[in-house]
């Protein structure tokens, strides 16, 4: 019986013995490891990879809208006019600008996209014998000044800082919308400039200057910001071309009254103010756009400029024998030519494509209170309910931001997201 036994306990040894041992669980997943990790690594790499590339992908299917170069579809067009000069004798500086504002005016920018910047007031200075009144014509025949002018920067708020702070929109956060230029990239901007000025300078007040370079950064930080179509840049100073020369932002075209080592001379004096009431070069812009008016296409004066007219052709009425200077032109950095460039599409309410941001009657309105003479008045489509709305929504106070991207991109980035999620998920549970 003890033998039985132990030959029993011996034979269920050996059978045990026999058996091939099985590893414990642990080993069997540390036989599969690196495969898994593997895979997760590959699964990995091409979710970060789709996700770059579907992101990637709007800036390869069409350029930013600030780049394009059809102006088809500009909306809003602005005006900033600058008199940077103070004191009695430069009476002609402030008569320079309000003619500009005038003009704009006349030719349908609202007020409230114009930024009028004045050094002084002439208009209450005690010398002036026409009380409140600023004039640009010896006859006396309109009042500048009048009763509907809105000053947004006068005296000594019109400085160096200011100008390049309002073009580039770095305003402190309580500063009101009536000092800033809200523009984005479809405004078409007038940036007319007045003053004396030197070799690639323009004084602000006899006491500081803008440079060609700090100019040049300017339109540049603009450009960067989405904040403009297109430039028109005017300045009316001595040894004026010079101060555009250094611009290299695109979309700008840029015109002065003279070149280098010239001067800009006025165009004549009152004898009762006893001062030259508006500069040359001014005057002929002037004489040009007096005769084009929105409610008809011809011209108020044989052989003048009409409401299709082209930047060209507002050129070529420049006559350096009357200027008594070399007006320059600079038309490199506009993707333009300026023949296709309407005048309007500066100087007033656009005919080209671009929606007037204000009720089409009000500018024939306002066109049939001026002094000149205007033709029978056509009929003007009202816009839309669409135009409306788009007209009267209220504008981002605060830096201009890019446009917002379209429907389609935004589907690829929720695909990209949902899909990046759906394979970290998988990952995770493999």
């Amino acid at each position: 019986m003890l033998v039985s036994v132990d030959n029993h306990l011996l034979g269920h040894t050996r059978t045990n013995a026999a058996r091939p041992s099985r590893p414990p669980p642990s080993h069997r997943r540390r036989e599969h490891g690196p495969t898994t990790t593997m895979t997760r690594t590959i699964a990995t790499i091409l979710a970060v990879l789709a996700v770059t590339l579907v992101l990637a992908l709007p800036s390869f299917a069409s350029p930013p809208a600030a780049n394009a170069t059809a102006a088809d579809d500009a909306t809003n067009n602005w005006a900033v006019l600058v008199c940077t000069s103070r004191y009695w004798f430069n009476y002609r500086h402030v008569a320079n600008t309000l003619s500009m504002y005038r003009t704009v005016k006349r030719l349908g920018i609202p007020d409230d996209q114009i930024l009028l910047l004045l050094a002084d007031d002439m208009a209450c200075n005690p010398r002036n014998s026409r009380p409140a009144s600023v004039i640009n014509n010896a006859e006396d025949r309109l009042d500048l000044y009048g009763d509907t002018v809105e000053v947004d920067y006068r005296g000594y708020e019109v400085t160096v800082e200011n100008f390049m702070r309002l073009l580039t929109d770095r305003m402190p956060e309580h500063t009101p919308r009536s000092k800033r230029l809200l523009t984005d990239e479809k405004s078409r901007i007038l940036v007319f400039m007045t003053g004396h000025g030197g070799d690639e300078f323009l004084k602000f007040q006899d006491k500081e200057e803008l440079g060609a370079q700090d100019l040049a950064d300017a339109f540049a930080q603009m450009w960067e910001k989405r904040r403009y179509r297109e430039v028109l840049f005017m300045v009316d100073t001595c040894q004026a071309n010079t101060l555009y020369s250094r611009i290299s932002a695109p979309n700008v075209v840029a015109v002065g009254s003279s070149a280098k080592d010239e001067s800009s001379y006025s165009h004549h004096m009152d004898m009762n103010l006893g001062v030259s009431v508006i500069d040359r070069f001014t005057y002929a812009n002037l004489e040009a756009l007096e005769s084009v008016h929105l409610a008809s296409a011809s011209a108020s004066s044989p052989g003048g400029l009409n409401r299709t007219s082209s930047l060209a052709d507002l050129f070529a009425t420049y006559d350096p024998v009357k200027l008594a200077s070399t007006p320059g032109v600079r038309s490199d950095l506009s993707k333009r030519p300026l023949e296709s460039i309407p005048i309007l599409d500066f100087f007033g309410a656009s005919l080209t494509g671009a929606k007037v941001p204000r009720d089409e009657d009000r500018v024939v309105l306002e066109a049939r209170l001026e002094v000149s003479p205007v033709p029978t008045v056509e009929k003007v489509a009202r816009p839309t309910e669409e135009e409306v709305g788009e007209s009267k929504a209220p504008r981002p106070v605060g830096p201009v931001k890019v446009g917002p991207a379209s429907s389609w991109r935004a589907y690829l980035h929720a695909a990209a997201l949902a899909g990046l999620v759906g394979i970290m998920s998988f990952v995770t549970l493999v």
